[in-house]
């Protein structure tokens, strides 16, 4: 008896060996849905997208292409299919493909793998994928607004637009304009949350920052037409996906009382070569896509200019909203009429080339949200989302004989999408496109304009516009009290 006792004090307990433990059919099942789900969503399967790579002009446009990936296996063309539940219908047909691919993995498996008991290390790389691909996109993502330029301050046009005139993106877009810190802010804790998600020790912190912030961005974006609550909600879903393991321990330990210990199977680096191509692996990523892609946006926007809003100088001081005082077509004065489809309602001069007029009379309207462009004709923000009759007209000035010549911005050209991505086609020269408009301008004093030439129709005018002295309550400092 006493030899017994002996030993069974001094027998060992087992120790367990994170990755030895036997996984239930169940789990293997829904492993194989998660794993087959996440390669359809993260990998690239349209020929478009190499092309788009291969063809990228410059370092920074290769990251941000891949960075930028969004998958894209059927589109809807309904109004839901753009803005609402019908244009997350590529996460349903990723859902169903999985499914399929799992039961017949599943059938092969019960034949070929029966001494298997777990999928720890596929489960493992898996997560490593999820994580790198919400830290690049998020960080990718981050950085439009650490530079703020995906929502920009509203130019003078936009500020003088009537609120109903306005495509409800546009107003939650104009509010975060205004409040640029705010979006540098919100820019900055895409990026860090970005990074932390390349770390094991920082991922439960890292998901809980990005599915908070990208919910917050998800959700507005539904509300108000956005465009990106597809692309948000998958930061979203990738991140509450890994953290379900830290929520399965918070329940037992929280509300279960067991003792928690978390075991999380890492592949053992047991050899030197093993440990230094991991370590080059990952510091290699991190600092792509965080130092040398935040060092390449900030050289693309405020060196190159490729910007959402025009950079080229208007006319020296005549940025202002002018009054149309004098009105005459063919001669023929027109007087003031909200209803009349040829006289003008009133004229906008931007500080960069871009001359605004409204008019009792439908153009087209952008609905995407300005896509930056290297050419100040085609960089549209300021009229995309805009309605109530103002046509956005684009100019070159000859100061010395006094003449503009003026291209239309409404109108959709060519090869927008392609400089929108960077690719060599959009680099190609193409031929100068022709003056819509050449008119004649004076100014007879530093507030009044006065325009000739021809409309459309080959009908002469001639208008005069004074500047209204007129300040908006966002322009005006606020009061010390």
């Amino acid at each position: 008896m006493i030899l017994t006792a002996k030993r069974s004090v001094s027998a060992k307990k087992p120790v367990f060996t994170p990755g030895s433990e036997t996984w239930s059919g169940s789990e293997k099942f829904l492993f194989r849905i998660l794993f087959l789900f996440v390669i359809l969503l993260v990998i690239p399967y349209e020929p478009a997208f190499y092309v788009r790579l291969f063809n990228s002009r410059s370092f920074f446009w290769y990251l941000s292409t891949l960075a930028g990936y969004r998958p894209n296996f059927y589109t809807l063309q309904s109004e839901s299919g753009r803005w609402g539940l019908g244009s997350y219908v590529n996460w349903g047909i990723a859902a169903a493909i999985a499914t399929i691919g799992a039961l017949i993995w599943t059938a092969i498996a019960t034949k070929t793998e029966r001494g298997r008991t777990n999928y720890n290390l596929l489960y493992y790389w898996t997560r490593v994928v999820m994580r790198y691909r919400i830290a690049i996109g998020l960080i990718a993502f981050g950085f439009l607004k650490v530079y703020p330029m995906q929502m920009p301050y509203p130019s003078l046009s936009n500020l003088v637009t009537d609120l109903g005139e306005y495509n409800t993106y546009k107003i939650y877009w104009q509010h975060v304009g205004i409040a640029i810190w705010y979006e540098i802010v919100l820019g900055w804790v895409e990026v860090i949350g970005g990074v932390l998600m390349f770390f094991r020790a920082t991922t439960f912190i890292g998901a809980l920052i990005n599915a908070g912030v990208l919910y917050n961005i998800a959700h507005a974006n539904i509300g108000y037409d956005g465009g990106v609550h597809v692309y948000s909600s998958f930061f979203v879903l990738f991140s509450l996906i890994l953290l379900i393991p830290y929520i399965i321990d918070l329940y037992r330990l929280f509300v279960q009382q067991r003792t928690v210990v978390p075991r999380r199977y890492v592949p053992p680096l047991n050899t030197k070569a093993k440990k230094i191509g991991y370590l080059a692996t990952k510091f290699s990523i991190v600092i792509l896509f965080t130092l040398v892609y935040g060092v390449l946006r900030y050289g693309v926007h405020y060196k190159e200019k490729y910007l959402k809003e025009p950079v080229t100088p208007g006319l020296s001081n005549a940025a202002g909203i002018y009054n149309v005082t004098e009105f005459r077509l063919n001669g023929n004065p027109l007087p003031y009429n909200p209803l009349d489809s040829v006289r003008w309602q009133n004229v906008v001069f931007e500080n960069w080339s871009t001359m605004i007029y409204k008019v009792n009379k439908p153009f087209p309207i952008s609905l995407n949200n300005g896509t930056p462009n290297l050419n100040d004709v085609q960089r549209s923000y300021e009229l995309a989302g805009i309605a109530g009759g103002r046509r956005f007209l684009y100019y070159e000035k000859d100061t010395i004989n006094q003449i503009l010549y003026l291209k239309d911005k409404n109108q959709k050209r060519g090869g927008d999408e392609e400089s929108a991505r960077g690719t060599v086609a959009a680099t190609k020269k193409e031929k100068p496109e022709k003056p819509l408009f050449t008119w004649r301008y004076d100014r007879p004093s530093s507030s009044r304009i006065v325009l000739h030439g021809k409309l459309e129709n080959k009908d002469s005018f001639d208008v005069v516009l004074d500047r209204v002295d007129r300040k908006f309550p966002i322009q005006i400092k606020r009061l010390k009290y």
